[in-house]
């Protein structure tokens, strides 16, 4: 119940983010944004890749959560497995999208926003992938894994937003610049999804050595 619960309440705390980022990338895409925006460009490939990845994004983002609703997903299987096949085209366009605009434009923080947000973008891929197909070939306990994997990936674009906002509560901006150069701007070029990846993974670990104690049989006197 705590877990549905709170997969409820991130849902909707991550939707207004997801309403703004497809608002956003659907008047990039018709080139109807109300200013001159940086992420605007002459080349329409980054212009389509950029704005895709903005849109679909939204989308992965708020359905994530809701994907892993354990009472929806056991009520509506069908739903489920629909949903499942959307966030996995979405996670693959979005990827792909925000690949492609780094290839063509690079990001406003350097090379090293680059290489962090290319590795983001990958292990995207790689964790939709694996979701995806662990799921049609009924491996259902590593599927469950890799979902979990890509939950936090998913969630990934409003938690960098949130963290900031966060740390600029906080710390009123330190070791942060507007050319992300400062010491945090750095952190945060992987701080906004590796930390929580190398939490699932400590939790996996943690989940197979309590299942394997519990499978084992009663030591004798």
């Amino acid at each position: 119940m705590a877990r549905t619960f709170s997969l409820a309440a991130l849902a909707l705390l991550v939707l207004p983010f997801a309403l703004y980022a497809l608002n956003f990338g659907q008047g990039g895409l018709r080139n109807a944004l109300p200013e001159p925006h940086y992420l605007l460009s002459g080349d329409t490939a980054a212009n389509v890749g950029i704005f895709t990845h903005m849109i679909l994004g939204g989308v992965i983002t708020f359905l994530a959560p809701v994907q892993l609703i354990t009472p929806l997903r056991r009520r509506y299987p069908a739903l489920h497995r629909w949903s499942g096949r959307i966030i996995a085209t979405s996670a693959f366009l979005t990827a792909v999208g925000g690949l492609s605009y780094i290839a063509l434009r690079g990001t406003i923080g350097g090379w090293p926003m680059d290489a962090g947000f290319t590795i983001y973008g990958v292990l995207m891929l790689w964790a939709g992938a694996m979701t995806w197909r662990l799921a049609r070939r009924g491996d259902f306990e590593r599927h469950s894994a890799w979902a979990l994997r890509f939950f936090w990936l998913a969630i990934g674009s409003w938690l960098y937003r949130a963290q900031y906002g966060l740390w600029y509560m906080a710390t009123d901006g330190l070791w942060s610049t507007p050319e992300f150069t400062g010491a945090f701007d750095l952190f945060m070029m992987v701080g906004f999804y590796l930390p929580h990846l190398i939490g699932v993974e400590i939790y996996l670990r943690l989940a197979r050595n309590r299942r394997f104690r519990l499978a084992l049989p009663p030591q004798s006197a």
